[in-house]
């Protein structure tokens, strides 16, 4: 990567971190979302979440909440309640809010949305003003949208549109499955934007080790969001470590599970994932990509989705003192 991506690259990481590092723990909704004001409340908005620990930007891809949290005020309210200032957005909430299928494009995980006829020019002036006015409604709650994750279409309007989405959420980058031929037809749009497109692994599609990954040559701004657990499930207990230490400069975010070597996805602690060790390199390393807790094993009879995310994040609390 050129120098002077990395410098911008630094240059917005430091600048985010330098306005979270001053938010406390605390509040849940903003002014916005409340009824009439309780005494003290002005004191209590100013107080806000903080999932900065030790440097290491701790958020939730806002798929763990898979319980019937759905709304994008509801989406909010749920890492609010978690102590959580970071979040990678699921489509679903953002279309809503926007009203972005209504006006054609594609649903968060790609699939074809409804078809509605192509929306003139003010009508997706309209729905980039609802995704700026989402964005605000989450930062003022203390919430940073730092990744959203909407399906990019098929016509180069319909991709530079998500693109005008990703900035006006105040994204760093959008999230999608990987596909080589995918990253060939998004660079020349992430590059022209200067928003990165982080490409998700699975178990068997995994960033290459042997030389540099292919799809790194197609952009500057092509990275990826890196899942550690699919990692090491996929390379039956191979340790994420030495990929992120080669790809540190290109890793968007991190997707954080606890997995075994045979497959098993379990509650954090239970399995073989090296996640203390992963939280511990990015904070020796000061390493300001986030790191993002998706929540995939079985929830617990009597639990909830918003009750082990939680203990998600304590397990990073305490893997990071």
């Amino acid at each position: 990567m050129k120098t002077t991506i990395l410098k911008d690259q630094l240059t917005t990481r430091r600048g985010f971190l330098g306005r979270t590092a001053a938010l406390a723990a605390g509040l849940v909704v903003p002014a916005s979302m409340r009824g009439a004001e309780a005494p003290g409340a002005a004191a209590a908005e100013r107080a806000k979440p903080n999932s900065v620990f030790h440097g290491v930007r701790i958020g939730c891809i806002t798929y763990s909440y898979h319980d019937g949290i759905r709304t994008a005020e509801d989406t909010l309210r749920a890492p609010i309640q978690n102590g959580l200032s970071e979040v990678e957005l699921m489509g679903g909430p953002i279309e809503a809010y926007a009203g972005l299928r209504a006006g054609g494009g594609r649903g968060s995980r790609g699939e074809p949305a409804e078809q509605a006829a192509t929306p003139t020019d003010a009508q997706r002036e309209a729905q980039l003003a609802k995704c700026r006015d989402l964005r605000k409604l989450y930062n003022e709650a203390g919430v940073n949208i730092h990744i959203h994750k909407i399906g990019f279409g098929a016509s180069d309007e319909e991709i530079d549109f998500n693109f005008q989405v990703a900035k006006a959420l105040g994204c760093e980058g959008i999230t999608t499955e990987r596909s080589e031929a995918l990253a060939k037809r998004l660079a020349p749009f992430a590059d022209k934007h200067k928003v990165w497109v982080g490409f998700h692994n699975h178990t068997n599609n995994y960033p290459v080790m042997d030389g540099t990954d292919p799809i790194l040559a197609y952009g500057r701004y092509i990275g990826f969001n890196f899942d550690v657990g699919h990692y090491f499930a996929g390379t039956k207990g191979l340790s994420p470590i030495p990929v992120i230490e080669k790809y540190h400069d290109r890793i968007v975010s991190l997707h954080l599970k606890d997995r075994t070597a045979d497959g098993g996805n379990l509650p954090w602690g239970q399995g073989q994932t090296p996640l203390k060790d992963i939280l511990q390199l990015m904070k020796k390393e000061k390493w300001t990509f986030p790191a993002d807790i998706e929540l995939e094993y079985r929830i617990p009879a009597g639990s909830s989705s918003l009750a082990e995310v939680a203990k998600c994040v304590q397990y990073c609390r305490e893997a990071l003192a």
